[in-house]
């Protein structure tokens, strides 16, 4: 399979196809991710986020916004808050910001009425206070699965999509190990897809340079506060962007029953190292060989 290897959106892609793509393609999938990344970033200067961020007002909806939304709607209500898209303040706030300052100005608490704040009906999305939007919770999943589609549609029936550990697959099945959070020379497992998605989210993918009092990217929205009781979690999905949700869902409580609800199979690591799976994933002492995810406990 012909690999090419690109960086957008911050983090090391990798497109798997059975042969090279031609220009023309190439050029297709770099636009839809510039596409994507001109709406939805809060890091860049003058994509629809940040004019929402300085300027609240009604627009049109983007292509992304009703499935991405709808999906934080759920996200929220199964993480009791925890989780939810005006969050771009309190990642801000703790430098995660547009300059990678990562100059922690304290706990910064978002939103907890955000549906009240941000709406997206009829055709339209419309911002009411000013606050910043952050998809990083589900939008790397959704725009893997935008490529994927748009791969499939240029007659590519074997592909792989993978944006920094979060992929999609179509063709024959693919094992892939799952990184141990904290030693990356090492597996906590090893998952099998196909023609389905697998994402992963871990506390020392974008932590703070020199551990910095301990911040990372998730945060719990409701408190402005770092997760620290999860380390790593990973889900198989039906789509990327499901199981990019699903990924960040496991940090917090609710993670289980919204992964259950879905369909979406899961494995997570605690900060003490222990290891949590759902029913239909194998452990090292009960894989039958059936198994999609095996862990190694």
């Amino acid at each position: 399979m012909d690999a090419w290897r690109f960086e957008a959106l911050g983090t090391g892609w990798e497109i798997g196809t059975a042969g090279p793509l031609p220009d023309g393609e190439r050029a297709a999938v770099l636009g839809m991710i510039d596409d994507f990344d001109r709406t939805w970033s809060r890091f860049r200067s003058g994509s629809l986020v940040t004019a929402l961020a300085a300027a609240p007002q009604e627009v049109p909806a983007p292509p992304d916004a009703v499935a991405m939304l709808d999906l934080y709607r759920d996200l929220s209500e199964a993480t009791a808050g925890a989780v939810q898209p005006l969050v771009g303040d309190s990642l801000a706030a703790r430098g995660y910001d547009a300059g990678y300052s990562f100059h922690d100005r304290g706990a910064r608490p978002a939103a907890a009425d955000w549906m009240a704040r941000l709406t997206w009906a009829d055709g339209v999305l419309a911002l009411r206070t000013r606050e910043t939007i952050d998809v990083g919770a589900l939008g790397k999943g959704r725009i893997v699965d935008v490529v994927h589609d748009l791969l499939g549609s240029f007659g590519h029936t074997e592909r792989i999509v993978d944006a920094g550990g979060d992929m999609r697959a179509s063709g024959p099945p693919i094992r892939v190990a799952l990184e141990h959070p904290f030693d990356p020379t090492r597996a906590i497992g090893v998952a099998t897809i196909a023609g389905e998605a697998l994402c992963a989210s871990a506390v020392n993918r974008r932590a703070w340079p020199g551990g910095a009092a301990g911040l990372h990217h998730v945060l719990d929205a409701r408190t402005g506060e770092p997760v620290r009781t999860i380390a790593a979690t990973w889900a198989i999905a039906r789509e990327a962007m499901l199981a990019d949700a699903a990924a960040t869902a496991l940090f917090f409580d609710g993670g289980p029953a919204f992964a259950h609800r879905h369909g979406v199979e899961w494995v997570r690591m605690t900060t003490a190292g222990m290891v949590e799976w759902s029913a239909g994933v194998a452990s090292e002492s009960d894989r039958n060989g059936k198994a999609r995810v095996e862990v190694f406990a």
